[in-house]
């Protein structure tokens, strides 16, 4: 389960504050897990583990996995797992031509500044006839939520509010044409709409995943900023029994170096 961003990002990472707000993830992982179609004595790199629960099923399944995250928070949980977990940028990867297959959910959205490393990090770090296999956000996912924080951010005199945005949301036609440049024949891109039910509301999935845009403000002004982001939203993503569901894009990718 791949989760955390690079260490330059202002997003902060808490393996406690993540299960208990974002237990969803690894949870829907299961189709990019299937899509990959682990064998037992494979070698396999899990490129952004985050606490290591979707690795627990790779492991189960018979696979030598090797774990990276940039996180020490979620490392740390991923070694009391019993994972080979080991703190590590997805964009400097040290591998070469070792692996079987790499595998990563929810995490290549994370590298905005350059979205192409961790794929040309994966191609190298596996052998001929390895496969790539991942799920990362897509072109519009969070698009509410985003349009939401931004205009706040606005409202309380922020000016480079967009700037804020961390993630990089890719259509399925762009992320396959940087899979084919770093050398990789894609079998799969596809971009799937995935509405989300949150285990804990609006403000859960702020607590966890806005620190960039909250980082804009003084400590002070943080939580009335999320409640208002919360307020803003309700009409949108709230029901009316009060369960949220975020307006979630995903791109699910397969493709193999030949």
């Amino acid at each position: 389960m791949a989760v955390s961003a690079p260490s330059t990002s202002s997003q902060h990472w808490s393996a406690t504050t993540y299960a208990a707000n974002a237990h969803f993830v690894p949870t829907l992982g299961q189709p990019v897990l299937d899509l990959l179609q682990p064998r037992s004595g494979e070698r396999i790199l899990d490129l952004g583990c985050g606490d290591g629960v979707l690795t627990e099923k790779l492991v189960a399944l018979g696979a030598q996995v090797v774990a990276i995250d940039s996180s020490p928070d979620m490392i740390a949980t991923a070694l009391q797992r019993g994972i080979d977990a080991r703190v590590m940028d997805a964009r400097t990867l040290g591998f070469e031509s070792e692996f079987d297959a790499v595998f990563s959910n929810a995490v290549l959205h994370w590298i905005k500044d350059d979205p192409d490393a961790p794929i040309a990090g994966a191609f190298r770090a596996l052998r001929a006839g390895g496969r790539f296999v991942g799920e990362l956000g897509g072109h519009a996912c969070v698009g509410a939520i985003t349009v939401a924080l931004v205009a706040t951010l606005e409202r309380r005199g922020v000016k480079d509010a967009v700037s804020r945005i961390p993630w990089y949301f890719p259509t399925a036609e762009d992320y396959e044409l940087r899979l084919e440049r770093a050398g990789f024949v894609p079998r799969t891109v596809e971009l799937i709409p995935r509405p989300t039910p949150l285990p804990t509301g609006m403000r859960g999935w702020l607590d966890t995943f806005a620190n960039p845009f909250t980082a804009a403000l003084p400590g002070e002004e943080r939580c009335g900023f999320l409640d208002e982001v919360t307020a803003l939203l309700k009409p949108i993503l709230c029901d009316a029994d009060g369960r949220w569901t975020a307006d979630y894009t995903r791109i699910r990718f397969a493709a193999i170096k030949p």
